[in-house]
């Protein structure tokens, strides 16, 4: 999905949520385990409740990759049943280089490889730009790169201070040398909100993928007071929030409910920047 399909879609579903599928196969309603691929069953359910309110998918693969074979059937099918009108995004946070980065990059992007070819890829640049280049050698394809994140142990390492600033605003200066707003998106977590000012005037014009909006305590009014841009510049994923937001048989339309509820607040906020 190019940048501008993804504005597009912004505008057209007035949203810009992303929806997680952080899929625990110990956390789904106990009835599916009587379906073949219970964790398939479940994110098909999801999906089919929430694909109008949301723009963005992103499956979180250690939950796939720590159930095996099966797991990558699930992640697999997961992927083919994803709305091609929404950005699918694979949470992976790989961070190696050479032929091994190649190698995570044939396995996310490459279709014929693996049977999935997700349109963006999260990635940390510990090793720099060695470990952004294979996934970027994919026409087409999104990097994601870890910026500034919600974990407590975010400060052990992207608050030291080099010649540039902190060490995330390094990151990000650095990042935006290797390919442009139309490839390069961030990710900056919901409860930093506050950076957000700052971070815009070294990324003014980049997506930023924003975790921990629901379950992590994360504001969305702050995000997009300080985040939003004319385009609107955010994707905001929930993930537990709504996936979970029961665990009966009425699991789907619980996670449509709580999905409208941020979509119609992310409309406000859309409205409230005029990109709407």
């Amino acid at each position: 999905m190019s940048r501008p399909q993804l504005i597009s879609q912004i505008k057209q579903k007035k949203s810009f949520l992303c929806v997680g599928l952080d899929t625990d196969i110990e956390k789904i309603p106990s009835f599916l385990k009587e379906y073949p691929d219970p964790v398939f069953e479940f994110n098909k359910r999801i999906i089919d409740a929430t694909k109008d309110l949301c723009v963005s998918y992103k499956p979180n693969s250690a939950f796939y990759e720590s159930r095996g074979l099966k797991g990558w059937q699930s992640l697999i099918d997961t992927w083919k049943y994803l709305p091609v009108d929404c950005l699918n995004i694979i949470d992976a946070k790989r961070g190696d280089i050479g032929n091994t980065s190649d190698m995570y990059a044939k396995a996310f992007l490459d279709e014929s490889a693996t049977g999935m070819s997700f349109d963006a890829i999260t990635v940390s640049p510990y090793m720099g730009n060695d470990t952004v280049k294979s996934y970027l050698a994919y026409p087409g394809k999104w990097v994601i790169l870890l910026a500034l994140t919600s974990s407590a142990g975010s400060k052990d390492f992207q608050y030291l201070t080099t010649e540039h600033g902190f060490l995330y605003e390094t990151v990000i200066q650095k990042a935006n040398t290797w390919a442009g707003d139309d490839r390069m998106m961030f990710v900056v977590g919901a409860t930093k909100s506050t950076e957000f000012a700052n971070i815009r005037k070294i990324a003014p014009n980049n997506f930023l993928l924003v975790p921990g909006v629901g379950a992590q305590g994360g504001n969305l009014a702050d995000v997009c007071q300080y985040g939003m841009t004319k385009d609107c510049g955010l994707i905001v994923n929930a993930s537990r929030s709504i996936i979970y937001a029961s665990n009966g048989e009425d699991f789907a339309e619980a996670a449509r409910a709580e999905a409208l509820k941020i979509q119609q607040e992310m409309q406000m906020e859309l409205e409230k920047a005029g990109v709407i």
